[in-house]
């Protein structure tokens, strides 16, 4: 295992029970790079980002996270990664600013109140510090969340579906925060069923059903696996049925649709 790469796993599976929820999944990622999960709900992006950073302990497999063994260097891949959930788990009865400062205490960071007011800053949050996060929108309650998980200056950054339920100019001032840090250094790992994200990554892996489908560059992946793209806000769906001999570009409406052969 090369030390050039963020990840590098081989092999996954995870199984609850008799359910298989990831079957032999292998990723290669290097260092610094921006890349994107991609597949519908159920497909096992959420369990394969848990087992590269820590939090589930893989059934069968084995691989390095920043150059620590997942299952033997769990605590310590968890210090330098920041992992952003799907669902928004900091506390709503608490303001901005008193999220991050308890999380930079979880950190045990140094220079508490210097560290949360350049943070503030750096995502935009100044002028919101004191509201309290419950009351945020979307938007706003996603640039908390990056900043909790970005505040330690971590490796690597796992985003689990982040721009689920924003609008669509959040979810573009999102991305350009990611390639901000990616451009610092940070390696990211983004998943998403949004084809049009996953077009902004510098590769994208394909995942259904547990399994790794294809992996590439958005011009590998479409030549590779039949994937019509069609730029648009929509999200990844089933594959449609198109009639034979028919135009994409005037029959189709403007959305992403990935088909797989």
């Amino acid at each position: 295992m090369s030390g050039d790469y963020a990840i590098d796993v081989h092999g996954l599976v995870k199984r609850f029970g008799k359910k298989t929820a990831v079957a032999g999944v292998d990723i290669q990622m290097p260092r610094g790079e921006v890349w994107g999960f991609l597949g519908p709900n159920g497909s096992g992006k959420t369990t394969t980002i848990r087992m590269i950073c820590g939090l589930l302990t893989a059934t069968e497999g084995t691989g390095q996270c920043l150059g620590y063994d997942i299952r033997r260097d769990a605590e310590k891949i968890r210090e330098l990664t920041g992992y952003m959930t799907q669902k928004f788990s900091f506390w709503t009865d608490m303001t901005i600013r008193e999220n991050l400062e308890f999380v930079a205490r979880l950190y045990h960071l140094p220079k508490i109140r210097q560290t949360v007011d350049a943070t503030l800053e750096k995502l935009g949050l100044t002028h919101r510090q004191h509201q309290l996060s419950g009351a945020l929108s979307g938007g706003w309650k996603q640039r908390l969340a990056l900043a909790a998980v970005t505040m330690h200056n971590p490796k690597l950054l796992l985003l689990d579906e982040p721009t689920a339920g924003v609008d669509p100019q959040a979810r573009r001032d999102f991305w350009d925060e990611i390639h901000h840090l990616s451009l610092a250094g940070m390696t990211v790992l983004v998943s998403t069923h949004y084809m049009d994200e996953a077009e902004r990554c510098d590769r994208i892996v394909y995942l259904a059903n547990g399994q790794k489908i294809v992996e590439g560059t958005v011009a590998d992946v479409i030549a590779r696996s039949s994937l019509i793209t069609f730029r648009g806000e929509g999200p990844v769906s089933d594959a449609w049925p198109m009639p034979s001999g028919a135009n994409p570009a005037s029959n189709m409406p403007p959305i992403s649709v990935p088909r797989f052969t």
